[in-house]
């Protein structure tokens, strides 16, 4: 499976900005998908992932602000992100891989910065 994001920028605290991954390639073999980021100076944390469409989990520190979804028909996964704090700042990446925790495929990855 091969993974692009979008959707990255800049916005100031309280924002919102939305990530798009397009998949391409044999997305059948991937049932979970998710979104991990990576700040400056610190590990990649996850922050959401999803099963098959139908079970969402979330990091506690996005828990109420992120929500993450998918559209099939457009092989899309997305990450709507609210009420943006500083320390959201990081780099974003999604992930592919089946079951959820193996993660076989990796986007490139998109730049968030919250001011």
């Amino acid at each position: 499976v091969q993974l692009v994001e979008s959707g990255g920028g800049s916005v100031q605290a309280g924002g919102s900005l939305r990530l798009s991954c397009v998949a391409s390639g044999d997305i059948y073999s991937s049932d979970c998908m998710g979104w991990f980021r990576q700040a400056p100076g610190k590990e990649r944390e996850g922050v959401a992932t999803i099963l098959r469409e139908i079970d969402t989990r979330y990091a506690d520190s996005v828990k109420g602000r992120f929500t993450i979804s998918k559209d099939n028909a457009k092989n899309t996964l997305y990450l709507q992100m609210n009420s943006l704090k500083p320390e959201d700042t990081a780099i974003y990446y999604c992930a592919a891989g089946r079951p959820c925790g193996t993660w076989s495929s990796w986007g490139p990855g998109t730049q968030v910065t919250v001011s």
